[in-house]
């Protein structure tokens, strides 16, 4: 597929994906003949967990070392039982700074509602006694 249909599928610009492809985080699988990106449906996957991680504030740098660790597991051609479990150990680490950030924003997200909610009863208060 072409990057305007990845990009709708991803909800992510077009300037966004790009970007991504010349960090090397995602890579076009192949161009078309008129040198349009192509994009597979594992291209579309990546992208998908870089839009994840994206917001639970992982680094480019994170994000590439999670993907590098997850294909290579995903590949699992040739690995020796030590190394499957040091890159088990990455993903893990990765799971656990990102249940932990999860957990952070849950906090944040209920301190935000109740503030919204303290506002609405001050905005309703207010209107009450001014008769409105």
């Amino acid at each position: 597929m072409q990057i305007g249909e990845v990009a709708a599928r991803t909800e992510l610009s077009l300037r966004t994906i790009r970007h991504y492809e010349e960090t090397g985080l995602v890579v076009p699988s192949a161009r078309s003949q008129g040198g349009f990106r192509l994009y597979t449906e594992a291209d579309v996957a990546r992208l998908m967990v870089i839009r994840r991680m994206k917001p639970l504030g992982f680094t480019l740098d994170q994000m590439r070392d999670l993907l590098e660790a997850t294909d290579r597991l995903d590949a699992g051609d040739g690995l020796d039982p030590d190394e499957r479990e040091v890159l088990l150990a990455r993903v893990r680490t990765y799971e656990q700074a990102a249940t932990e950030q999860v957990e952070k924003l849950r906090v944040q997200l209920a301190r935000a509602e109740d503030f919204a909610a303290t506002l609405g009863a001050r905005l309703e208060e207010n209107a009450s006694s001014t008769g409105a």
